[in-house]
């Protein structure tokens, strides 16, 4: 029998989608969106589609495996769980807690995922990774300059006469913004984007802006110069609102239009252009996440908030520097979930550098690891380094659905549940304030289990099981305590499928900030108190055409999200094992090259061999190659990425990167 219920998306994304879920005999036969989701409207991407195949897939690890002289065999639930409990005490007594690595990352999002934070913690703590590869240095950077990062209602965007999307492809990664743009383009709203690569974001926008990879801060300090050229500064938001303006217009004085010009490869007349859209708003800016990815990453976003700022588009409707959304996620009681104060012992390791760590932490030494929605293997860069770092644990624990690049490499394997074999509420701190709830509608596939019940056994074998001794429910409504108080309960979120938290629609518009001046900071003294200058400057990535690599590797090699897949989830499941390298046009020329034919790319770290797709319009030094492809399905781009960290720390550097091209040698 057929029956249709309300889920939601749990994927990392920006939208957050509302689902229709159709189940028949106990089986997921179709996802598709719920057309009474305000914003997401019954429009999904075949992401979230993809769920289906990932929760009916005959090649899903559906019982508990065992490596055993290389190979796996399939063990009891209670046999994988009294072995690993045993191995957890075993390093504790003799290493010490920080001896075991919890990896883990976002693949997934959902109030119960924090579940396993509350495991380690009341284990006694263990080394935990911080950091983001995605958007960290980008959110640190927010921090700094409002106190947080908060954006826009989506519906807010109508109030523009300009928008400018800069570094982010809608139409892959944030359909709604994507459809909401072209509503605004109907509306008479002025569209510019800004971006190396010309994609289908870019084809809507009246105005296309190819900015050379790693120079979008410099971009911003150009269109700021010519901003106070023309006397178009807010001066009034500067005087009352602001800190640090008078020193960082001194700094941006002693740089050359010409400098700004040459190294962004944007012309001035197009950079005025840019100055006089900012000044003529409500200009809105929405920033992707990938100008963070760099060595500069930090500064790259805190000169684009600047430029916010100094034109008058913070606080105001129409406007704002939509990058993250943290109010979201900070309106839930996370910390009733983790239970920090049980973390006797703590040590951290960046997501960037953990394998670095790994191999050269000796106090005490990574002995055992978890790995839970991540897949580190394919994610992390240096690929060849990370592989070598968890090659060296003693014991390696993977959660996961399916046999990915990181799970070849585990002693154990234990299998999850998707989510619709699971009740969680999801929400994520990108795009919208909308929370939704998903509940489990079939029974979970083979011996999979949920990650709660996982933790709880293992808990009850280690002696707390009484810190897990809850039901869904009730850990869910822990974590909603304080939302509750305004009328917001886990009966409503069920009830409605969603529900909107009380989170402003436009964020700022009071003035004021939560950095420790109160004000917006040009010169963090939040930074100041951590021992940093806070000064906003701008750095050249540590890999560009002023780096000494440009001689050998003259193309920036960019690693931008795959459309059909959430990172590495979905590759095995398209049957994807072609790995296509995207050229710009200049470089096909100079190299040669014709759509189709084999080459590799190559730098000091690695190499990597696919077809070549030669890109128009996109800037004339640059290669992408998506990211997350599996070692099995031609390997991951990765190998060829820094494992370095951004200048305010909290973000990977991947874009960072210089590379070679030739044509594949036969």
């Amino acid at each position: 029998m057929e029956k249709k219920d309300i889920s939601a998306c749990p994927l990392n994304c920006w939208d957050t989608c509302g689902f229709t879920v159709t189940v028949e005999n106990d089986t997921v036969v179709k996802v598709a969106g719920n057309k009474q989701h305000p914003v997401t409207k019954g429009h999904i991407c075949n992401r979230g589609r993809m769920l289906e195949a990932r929760t009916n897939a005959p090649s899903r690890i559906t019982k508990p495996l065992k490596k055993n002289n290389g190979d796996f065999v399939e063990i009891s639930w209670d046999q994988a769980l009294d072995e690993i409990a045993e191995k957890l005490l075993f390093t504790k007594n003799r290493y010490g807690s920080t001896a075991v690595l919890h990896s883990h990352d976002y693949s997934n999002n959902g109030l119960l995922k924090n579940l396993d934070h509350r495991f380690f913690n009341c284990y006694g703590g263990v080394t935990e990774v911080v950091g983001s590869l995605c958007w960290g240095a980008g959110i640190e950077a927010q921090i700094r300059d409002f106190g947080n990062s908060a954006a826009h209602a989506p519906e807010d965007i109508f109030n523009s006469k300009n928008t400018v999307i800069w570094g982010r492809n809608a139409a892959s990664t944030n359909i709604h913004l994507y459809a909401n743009l072209i509503e605004a383009k109907k509306r008479g709203i002025h569209v510019t984007v800004i971006d190396p690569l010309y994609h289908q974001t870019a084809k809507l926008a009246d105005v296309y802006i190819a900015v050379r990879p790693g120079m979008d801060g410099l971009l911003a300090i150009g269109v700021i110069k010519q901003l106070k050229k023309m006397n178009l500064v807010d001066e009034e938001f500067i005087r009352n609102h602001t800190y640090g303006y008078n020193e960082f217009m001194a700094y941006i004085d002693e740089i050359e239009l010409s400098e700004i010009v040459s190294q962004t490869s944007v012309s001035e007349e197009t950079i005025n252009l840019l100055a006089s859209h900012y000044s003529s708003g409500p200009t809105s800016t929405y920033l992707g996440l990938g100008m963070q990815r760099y060595a500069n990453g930090g500064s790259m976003i805190r000169l684009i908030d600047a430029l916010v700022a100094i034109s008058g588009n913070v606080g105001i409707k129409g406007g704002g520097a939509n990058y993250g959304h943290l109010p979201v996620g900070q309106s839930f009681d996370v910390s009733n979930l983790t239970l920090s104060n049980r973390r006797f012992q703590n040590r951290v390791f960046t997501r960037m550098n953990q394998a670095e760590k790994i191999l050269s932490e000796q106090d005490p030494p990574i002995k055992m690891a978890f790995v839970t929605r991540g897949n580190p293997l394919t994610q992390l860069p240096d690929t060849n380094r990370v592989e070598e770092a968890f090659t060296s644990i003693e014991t390696l624990v993977v959660i996961d659905q399916f046999m990915t690049d990181t799970a070849e490499l585990a002693d154990y394997i234990l299998p999850c549940t998707t989510v619709f074999e699971e009740e969680d509420i999801y929400y994520a701190s990108m795009y919208h304030s909308y929370v939704n709830y998903g509940p489990r509608l079939v029974t979970p596939k083979g011996e999979a289990r949920a990650d709660h019940w996982i933790w709880t056994e293992l808990a009850n074998r280690l002696g707390f099981g009484e810190d897990f001794a809850f039901s869904d429910d009730e850990f869910l409504k822990m974590g909603l305590q304080s939302l509750e108080k305004q009328g917001i309960t886990l009966e409503k979120i069920k009830a409605e499928g969603f529900v909107k938290l009380p989170i402003q629609d436009v964020p700022w518009s009071d003035y004021q900030f939560k950095t420790p001046s109160g004000k917006y900071e040009f010169s963090s003294t939040k930074a100041l108190k951590d021992g940093e200058s806070g000064k906003l400057t701008f750095q050249y990535p540590l890999e560009s055409i002023n780096s000494p690599k440009q001689t050998k590797f003259p193309y920036h090699l960019l690693s931008k999200h795959p459309s059909r897949s959430n990172h590495s989830q979905n590759y095995h499941l398209i049957n994807d094992s072609k790995v296509v390298v995207e050229v710009s046009e200049k470089i096909a020329k100079e190299k040669c090259l014709s759509e189709g034919e084999e080459v590799t790319i190559w730098n000091d770290r690695g190499s990597i061999t696919g077809s070549a797709k030669i890109m128009k319009n996109s800037h004339d030094d640059t290669i992408n190659i998506d990211e997350g492809r599996w070692k099995k399905l031609g390997g991951s781009v990765n190998v060829l990425t820094s494992s370095g960290e951004s200048d305010i720390g909290q973000g990977g550097i991947q874009y960072d990167c210089l590379v070679n091209i030739r044509k594949k040698q036969a």
